[in-house]
C-alpha cells in the first residue's frame, strides 16, 4: 500500500513539472508574439495612417455669426471685399497657409463677414505670424482667429456620407513628372525624409521636354468611341497643316513658337469648341467667383466661362470638354482646419486630406450621375485653379484631368504638355481691372531693376543678401526698407519706371509679379527653376522676357547690363505686344487673358486625344 502511494506521489510530481513547464512555455510564445506583433505595427505605421483618426476626418460645420461654412454643399458663403493696401506695395505677396486679399469693390462678392490680417507671435521662435481674424458683423462672435478656432458641440453637423476613413487614404510622394529629358540626381536626405531634386532644365531641355511628353504621353483611350473626338482628331490635323496665312494686325507673330499654327489653332477652336459646366455644387465653393486678389485667376476665368453663350452649352452629349467650377482658395477657406501641427507617421498632413477628399466626393458624384467621366477616365475634363494647394487636393483624384494651375512646377507634379501653367493675376479692382494699365516709355525709365516683397523662401534671402542698399541702380527691397525709402514712389510706381522687374520664386515657384510686370511694361526677370511660364506650348517668352537661373542671382547685374540698349527696346516692345493676352476683361475680347487660357485647355487636349 505504502509503495503504491509512493508511486501516486511521483507520477503526480512528474505530471506537475510537465505542467509548469508548458505553462512557461506558452507564457514564452505569448510574449514572443506580442513582441513580434509590436515590431510589425511600427514598421508599417510609416506606410499606412492610423484608423483611430478616423472621428477626426468628419466633415463638419464652423459658424461664425450669420456665417456657417459647411463642408458639403449645404449653405451659401458670401464675402465682403476688403482690400490690404499694405500688400499691394509690397508685391502682394501671401503666406501659402493663410493668404486672402480683398478689394474694396463689393461687387465680386456679396458679403456677411470681412477678414482682418493680424500678426501673431510665435511663443518659441519669437517671430512675427501671419494670420487672419473674423470682425463679426455684430450678430456672432467678434475677432475669431482663424488659426485658433473652436468648434462648439452644438454647432457641429457631421455629414457620414463624407467622412474620411483614412484606412483608404493613398499615401503620396514628391510627385515629378516621369517623362522629363532632365536626369534624376541622388536623393537628399532632410533627417529622416528623402525626396528626389530635379536638377535646373534650361529653356531648350524644356522645349525638348514638351515634345517628348506630346510623343509619349499615355492618355487614356476613350471607352466608346464619339463623333466630338473624331473632329478634335480631325482638328489636330489641320493645325498641323496651317497654311501661311497675312498678320491681321492684332498679333505679333514674333512672340510665337509658330504663328499659323497658333493662328489655326485659334479659330478652330471658336468654330467647333463646346462645352458643358457641371451644376452640381453650391456656394462657396462651387460656382462662386472671387474677383480680387493674388487668386483672382480662377474667379475671373469661372465667371467669364460660366457666363459664356458662345462655348457653353446645356446638352453635355455634345460637349468636347467639361469644366468642373470650384475654387481652390474657397475650398482651403471652408474646409481647412489646421487641428495637426505637423506630419502623422504616413508623412501627411491630416487637415489637408480632407480637401482632397471634398474633390474625391465631388468626382464620384459627377461619374455616378453623367457617364462622361467614365468613358475618358477624366481626360476630357478640366479645371482653374490658382492656390498653392490646388497641386495636392487635385492629385490622384484628378491627375488625369487637364489642370490649369498657378503653380506651375515641375518638381511637383505639373505635367507639361497635358496641364496649363495658371496666369496668376493680382486683381486689384474688379469693376475695373484695367486700372493703372501701362508705364512709362522705354527710354524714361529712371532704375535698372525692382523688387518689393516678403521672404517667402531661401532664394529672396539670397537676393535681399547680396543687392539691398548694395547699388543704386539696384531697388531691391524688403518689407521694412521699402517703407524706410526716402523715395516717394509706391510699389507701382517703381514698376512704371524700371527697366527690368525681379520675378523670383518664393514658398512656391509662381509669383503674381510676372503678370504684374507686364501689365506695367516693365521686362520680366525670371527666376524660378523648372518653373513653366503661363501658355509655354504657345509663346516665345526670350522674346519678352529674362530668365535667369536661382545659382546665378548673385550676378543680376551682371547679366541685365549685358543686354544692349537695342534688345532691352525689343523686349520691351514685346512685353507691350504680349500684354493683350494677359488682360482681365468685363467682356472677354479676343485673344484676351480668357480666350488664351481656354486656348491652351483645348490645344494640349487636342493634342493629347486617343482614338478609339
Amino acid at each position: 500500500m505504502e509503495g503504491h502511494i509512493a508511486h501516486c506521489r511521483r507520477v503526480f510530481r512528474a505530471r506537475r513539472r510537465k505542467l509548469v513547464s508548458t505553462i512557461v512555455l506558452l507564457a514564452m510564445a505569448i510574449l514572443v508574439l506580442r513582441t513580434f506583433t509590436v515590431l510589425s505595427r511600427t514598421a508599417f505605421s510609416t506606410k499606412f495612417p492610423s484608423s483611430s483618426h478616423d472621428k477626426d476626418f468628419s466633415y463638419q460645420s464652423i459658424r461664425y455669426g450669420k456665417l456657417t461654412l459647411l463642408s458639403d454643399l449645404q449653405k451659401d458663403k458670401v464675402l465682403k471685399d476688403k482690400q490690404f493696401r499694405d500688400d499691394a506695395d509690397l508685391g502682394n505677396d501671401e503666406d501659402p497657409k493663410n493668404g486672402f486679399f480683398f478689394d474694396n469693390d463689393k461687387d465680386s462678392v456679396g458679403g456677411i463677414f470681412t477678414l482682418k490680417r493680424t500678426k501673431e507671435r510665435d511663443e518659441k521662435s519669437n517671430n512675427l505670424k501671419n494670420g487672419f481674424d473674423f470682425i463679426s458683423d455684430g450678430n456672432g462672435e467678434a475677432n475669431l482667429p482663424l488659426e485658433k478656432t473652436e468648434i462648439l458641440d452644438n454647432e457641429l453637423v457631421n455629414i457620414q456620407s463624407l467622412s474620411v476613413n483614412s484606412r483608404n487614404l493613398e499615401m503620396d510622394s514628391v510627385a515629378i513628372n516621369s517623362s522629363t529629358s532632365g536626369s534624376l540626381s541622388n536623393s537628399t536626405t532632410l533627417g529622416k525624409k528623402q525626396k528626389w531634386v530635379m536638377p535646373p532644365l534650361s529653356i531648350s531641355e524644356l522645349n525638348s521636354l514638351l515634345l517628348k511628353n506630346r510623343a509619349s504621353r499615355r492618355s487614356m483611350r476613350p471607352r466608346w468611341s464619339s463623333e466630338l473626338d473624331k473632329q478634335m482628331l480631325v482638328a489636330r490635323k489641320e493645325i498641323e497643316n496651317a497654311p501661311v496665312v497675312k498678320h491681321d494686325g492684332q498679333l505679333f507673330a514674333p512672340l510665337f513658337r509658330n504663328f499659323f499654327k497658333f493662328k489655326r489653332s485659334y479659330e478652330l477652336m471658336e468654330n467647333t469648341l463646346k462645352i458643358y459646366i457641371y451644376e452640381e455644387g453650391e456656394k462657396p465653393i462651387y460656382h462662386q467667383p472671387f474677383l480680387t486678389g493674388i487668386y483672382a485667376s480662377e474667379g475671373w476665368f469661372m465667371k467669364l466661362m460660366e457666363t459664356n453663350a458662345h462655348y457653353v452649352i446645356k446638352d453635355p452629349t455634345k460637349a468636347h470638354l467639361f469644366y468642373m467650377p470650384f475654387s481652390s482658395r474657397l475650398l482651403q477657406f471652408a474646409l481647412y482646419r489646421p487641428r495637426y501641427r505637423g506630419r502623422t507617421n504616413s508623412g501627411q498632413f491630416p487637415d489637408k486630406i480632407i480637401l482632397r477628399e471634398h474633390l474625391k466626393n465631388y468626382v464620384l458624384k459627377i461619374s455616378t450621375k453623367y457617364p462622361f467621366w467614365n468613358r475618358t477616365g477624366g481626360t476630357d475634363h478640366f479645371l482653374a485653379a490658382c492656390h498653392d494647394w490646388a497641386v495636392y487636393e487635385t492629385r490622384k483624384v484628378m491627375d488625369r484631368s487637364i489642370r490649369a494651375l498657378c503653380v506651375a512646377d515641375l518638381r511637383v507634379g505639373f505635367q507639361l504638355g497635358k496641364d496649363v501653367s495658371l496666369p496668376e493675376t493680382y486683381v486689384r479692382y474688379s469693376k475695373n481691372p484695367l486700372k493703372d494699365l501701362g508705364g512709362r516709355p522705354w527710354n524714361r525709365r529712371l532704375f535698372l531693376a525692382f523688387f518689393a516683397g516678403n521672404l517667402h523662401g531661401e532664394l529672396r534671402s539670397i537676393l535681399l543678401q547680396h543687392w539691398e542698399n548694395k547699388d543704386p541702380d539696384m531697388k531691391i527691397f524688403s518689407p521694412a526698407s521699402l517703407r524706410a525709402n526716402k523715395s516717394k514712389m509706391n510699389y507701382i510706381q517703381y514698376m512704371k519706371n524700371s527697366k527690368y522687374c525681379i520675378c523670383p520664386r518664393g514658398y512656391e515657384a509662381n509669383s503674381p509679379r510676372l503678370v504684374e510686370s507686364i501689365f506695367f511694361e516693365c521686362v520680366p526677370v525670371i527666376i524660378s527653376d523648372n518653373y513653366i511660364p503661363p501658355f509655354f506650348e504657345l509663346l516665345n517668352w526670350e522674346k519678352f522676357s529674362v530668365i535667369v537661373p536661382e545659382k546665378d542671382v548673385f550676378r543680376l547685374k551682371e547679366i541685365l547690363v549685358s543686354i544692349s540698349e537695342s534688345e532691352y527696346r525689343e523686349l520691351q516692345m514685346g512685353v507691350k505686344k504680349v500684354q493683350q493676352h494677359f488682360l482681365w476683361h468685363n467682356k472677354p475680347v479676343k485673344y484676351d487673358l480668357f480666350h488664351m487660357i481656354l486656348h491652351s485647355v483645348w490645344h494640349n487636349r487636342v493634342y493629347n486625344i486617343k482614338p478609339r
